[in-house]
C-alpha cells in the first residue's frame, strides 16, 4: 500500500479510490470489523465505518485520496509537534505522495480546522469543505481549555492501555472517558496552544479557493465540571456571523436539528458536499 512520510518521519498509508478531480479525505477507509462494537457505537450516533461510507459516496465522481490521520496520531502521538504548520505539511505530504498537484479537501471537526490551516499556507487547494467547525469565530479558547483539562486528567489517571474510548472522536472530549495516554492528549493541547490568539477572520483573504462550511444547528458541546464546565459552541458562529462568512466567499449551511455527531454522518455529508464539489471543481 502506498504511504507518505509525515513531519516527524513517521509514515502513513493512504488509498486511492475512483477517478476525477483529486479530493484529500482524512478518514479511515475501512469498514468496521467488530459488528457488536459497531452496533453499540451506533446507539450513540457514531458510525465506525464512516470513512468507508464517505469513500463509497464520493469515489464515483472524484479521485479520493483517503488516509486515517486521526487513527495515526492516536497510535503514534505527536505530543510536541502537532502544530498548525505541521498539520499543513502532513496534508501536503500525502497529496505529494499521491501525485496530486492540486486537490480539494474535506475534513470534519478538528480536521476541518486542519483544512483552514492548510488553505492559508498553500495555493494548491481547488476547493475546501469544513464540517463541524466554523471558518470564522472558531472556539479556539474553549478547545484549549478542554484539551488542557483532558491532558491533566490523563496525567493523573492510573496507567491504562492507551486507547480511545468508543464511540469517541479525537478532540471531542465530552464523548471520551480519559483512558488516553498523556502523549495522546497532550498533542491536542499542543495544537490549541499554538492556535491561542489565532484570528480566523483576519486570514480570510488568504483562502482563495471555493469554500463550503456546514454544521448542525444543535452543535453545542457542554463539558462537565472536570473540564471546567466549558461550552464549545460550534453552531453559534454559523448563526451570528453567517453574513460575515458569506461576505468572505463561504457557502454556509446550518443543518436543522443535527448535533456534532449526526451532522458528520455520510447520509448527511455526501448529498451535501458531492454536488457542491462537482460544481466547484
Amino acid at each position: 500500500m502506498p504511504n507518505a512520510t509525515l513531519h516527524d518521519g513517521q509514515t502513513i498509508e493512504f488509498e486511492i479510490h475512483g477517478d476525477g478531480p483529486a479530493l484529500l479525505l482524512p478518514a479511515n477507509p475501512h469498514p468496521a470489523e467488530d459488528a457488536a462494537k459497531a452496533e453499540e457505537a451506533a446507539k450513540w450516533g457514531a458510525d465506525l465505518s464512516l470513512g468507508h461510507h464517505l469513500v463509497q459516496g464520493l469515489s464515483d465522481g472524484f479521485r479520493v485520496i483517503v488516509f486515517d490521520y486521526e487513527g495515526h496520531v492516536l497510535s503514534r502521538p505527536k505530543p510536541e509537534t502537532l502544530t498548525p504548520d505541521n498539520l499543513a505539511r502532513d496534508m501536503l505530504a500525502v497529496a505529494d505522495a499521491a501525485g496530486a498537484g492540486t486537490f480539494a479537501y474535506y475534513g470534519y471537526s478538528w480536521l476541518a480546522l486542519t483544512g483552514l490551516q492548510l488553505a492559508i499556507r498553500t495555493d494548491r487547494l481547488s476547493a475546501l469543505v469544513m464540517g463541524g467547525y466554523p471558518p470564522i469565530g472558531g472556539p479556539y479558547e474553549a478547545m484549549l481549555a478542554v484539551t488542557m483539562a483532558t491532558y491533566q486528567m490523563a496525567l493523573e489517571a492510573p496507567a491504562q492501555p492507551a486507547e480511545p474510548a468508543e464511540p469517541g472522536e479525537a478532540g471531542d472530549w465530552s464523548s471520551v472517558t480519559v483512558t488516553m495516554s498523556p502523549a495522546q492528549t497532550r498533542q491536542f493541547a499542543t495544537l490549541y496552544q499554538a492556535l491561542k490568539g489565532f484570528d480566523d477572520a483576519a486570514v480570510q483573504d488568504r483562502v482563495t479557493c471555493p469554500r463550503l462550511a456546514f454544521a448542525g444547528s444543535g452543535d453545542v458541546i457542554e463539558y462537565g465540571p472536570a473540564w471546567g464546565d466549558t461550552v464549545v459552541d460550534i453552531a453559534g458562529p454559523f448563526r451570528e456571523r453567517r453574513a460575515e462568512m458569506e461576505a468572505h466567499g463561504w457557502d454556509v449551511r446550518l443543518l436543522d436539528g443535527l448535533d456534532h455527531m449526526s451532522a458528520m454522518q455520510a447520509a448527511t455529508v455526501v448529498p451535501l458536499i458531492r454536488p457542491w464539489l462537482a460544481a466547484a471543481l
